[in-house]
């Protein structure tokens, strides 16, 4: 199954990182918080401005963007290579805080 995004939304892959306090590498389980750093994997056409102008995005596939902890939308889908169910975020460019260059 292939997701296309709508007018400003963008589909974002979720990049784990390993937390670090003080030199100790904690594992996964010890938090739960929702990654802020994603892959953008598909990009909307851009909002329709009042006067019938697209707006282009400013962030493009491949990008490496930090975003709003609560911002996105969560969905699950089968990974498009193993069949196991994958975690895809779901965000608007205003949810999008930075590109990561």
């Amino acid at each position: 199954m292939k997701i296309r995004p709508l007018r400003d939304n963008i589909l974002l892959e979720p990049l784990k990182e390993e937390k670090k306090r003080g030199g100790i590498i904690l594992p996964d389980t010890v938090e739960k918080e929702r990654p802020e750093k994603a892959r953008v994997l598909a990009v909307g056409p851009g909002k329709i401005d009042k006067d019938g102008k697209r707006i282009p995005l400013d962030v493009k596939k491949g990008d490496i963007v930090l975003f709003t902890k609560y911002g996105p939308n969560e969905i699950k889908m089968e990974g498009p290579k193993t069949g196991k169910e994958v975690e895809y975020l779901i965000a608007k460019e205003e949810d999008i805080l930075a590109i990561i260059e």
